[in-house]
């Protein structure tokens, strides 16, 4: 990654206002600190904890239901009226007269019922609803785990692309320093009329140019830890960054293509795919017949001593024998199952293509690195050569110039390389499903 992309990076991140105490922070603290307070982990966290109390709920779907009610009522209906005293126990003779029948006086009731309601047999709805709530909570589950590896991988972009920048703010100091000695040096010899002053002016044009793009590199800094402040869940992120870009020797070898670990998507894939199937029976099962027992007690007061009570139990069986809209729900579960499943196989095979693609491009950023290595060191030596032949009077200025932005050029592929090198690497780990920077959840 270029300077240039670095900065873009960087613009893209900013965001907060507070700074991260001061101190070292190395990537795996950084990794850590993003999965405990990052507002975008947190919410995905919440997200997990509801399909959790989702399952939870058509797991208890198998309990019996306990509906309680309590009623007051007044009126002179004629059938009302009758049932109300015959609930309340208190029918007489002169109570069937036609006329207390047709026309009765108004009557007032209060009381209250129980009914326990216990499914038996559902056509196996409620099993399949709770073994669909439980994979689609542990698929969020899983897809939690993933956003973690996503989000460990975007810190490792941006906290190695703030070392990036430092490092090419330490080379600007280089350069600067450079520069200085070489226009104390012509400033010298301009004095003694053994160089033009267009030479020294020459310098001065160039150690302009440093410092402007001195001042472009702590804009890229700052920018760049802002937007790992973003994903850590801090502002701008202040203190030393405490692990190296280069990856120590011992950890040089990266994770082979096709390394034991399953992605987190994956997982989810799985798990929704088999949710889906659970779903079609759970629809298939809205044309069977279902049977539940009902037990159940009330009363009805006219007074506190003038009362009814009673009590009741049944058994019962229903079944809609057609219902076009539970036939088409049942269609329409099919569908989801099969789109399910082939999103799953879509996955797999979008998992293979970015695990070669990633052992690819470890391959290639090694092969930058190593190539990079050479040049800066050619660049730097070129440069020493052209120096002493300008000091001698052999070589030009120009000549001098150009090998010194030989020289930033060579810095700047060294820098783009580490940067590739070590996300290549972190990339690789993800593609293959393998803790990021060793780092586990």
């Amino acid at each position: 990654m270029t300077i240039k992309v670095i900065q873009r990076l960087g613009l893209l991140l900013v965001a907060g206002t507070g700074l991260w105490a001061q101190g070292s922070l190395t990537v795996t603290d950084a990794i850590r600190k993003a999965w405990v307070d990052q507002a975008g982990l947190k919410a995905g966290q919440a997200m997990v904890d509801s399909k959790k109390a989702e399952a939870e709920g058509y797991r208890d779907l198998r309990l019996p239901t306990l509906t309680l009610q309590a009623q007051g009522v007044r009126t002179d209906e004629p059938m009302m009226a009758f049932g109300i005293k015959l609930n309340q126990a208190r029918i007489g003779m002169a109570d069937f007269n036609p006329l207390t029948l047709n026309h009765p006086d108004p009557i007032g009731a209060y009381g209250g019922s129980a009914v326990l309601q216990q499914p038996l047999y559902t056509g196996g709805r409620i099993t399949a609803a709770r073994r669909a709530g439980e994979f689609m909570a542990e698929a969020e589950a899983a897809s939690q785990e993933r956003r973690k590896q996503e989000t460990a991988l975007a810190v490792v972009q941006a906290y190695f692309g703030a070392e990036v920048a430092e490092q090419a703010l330490k080379w600007v100091g280089d350069t600067e320093a450079w520069v200085q000695g070489m226009e104390d040096f012509v400033g010298a010899r301009v004095k003694q009329g053994l160089m033009l002053e267009s030479e020294l002016l020459r310098l001065k044009a160039f150690h302009a140019q440093v410092d402007a793009q001195k001042a472009e590199v702590i804009m890229q800094i700052r920018s760049a830890r802002s937007g790992l402040g973003l994903l850590t869940g801090t502002g701008p992120v202040e203190g030393t960054l405490a692990t190296p870009i280069e990856l120590p020797k011992e950890q040089v070898p990266a994770a082979p293509a096709g390394a034991a670990g399953r992605r987190g998507d994956l997982i989810a894939a799985d798990l929704q795919a088999k949710a889906a199937g659970e779903g079609a029976k759970a629809a298939r099962g809205n044309n069977l017949p279902e049977v539940g027992l009902e037990l159940g007690a009330g009363t009805l007061h006219h007074s506190w001593s003038e009362k009814g009570n009673w009590t009741w139990a049944g058994v019962g069986v229903k079944w809609k024998v057609f219902s076009a809209p539970d036939l088409a729900k049942a269609r329409a579960a099919r569908a989801q199952e099969r789109a399910a499943k082939d999103m799953r196989s879509f996955k797999e095979q979008q998992a293979e293509h970015e695990v070669r693609v990633a052992s690819e491009g470890v391959k290639a950023a090694e092969a930058r690195y190593a190539a990079a290595k050479d040049a800066l060191a050619a660049a730097e030596e070129s440069r020493r050569l052209r120096e002493a032949r300008h000091k001698e009077g052999l070589a030009p200025l120009i000549d001098v110039l150009d090998a010194e932005a030989a020289v930033q050029g060579a810095r700047t592929l060294m820098l783009q390389s580490l940067y590739e090198l070590r996300v290549s690497r972190a990339s690789l780990d993800l593609a293959n499903g393998t803790p990021i920077e060793g780092v586990q959840p």
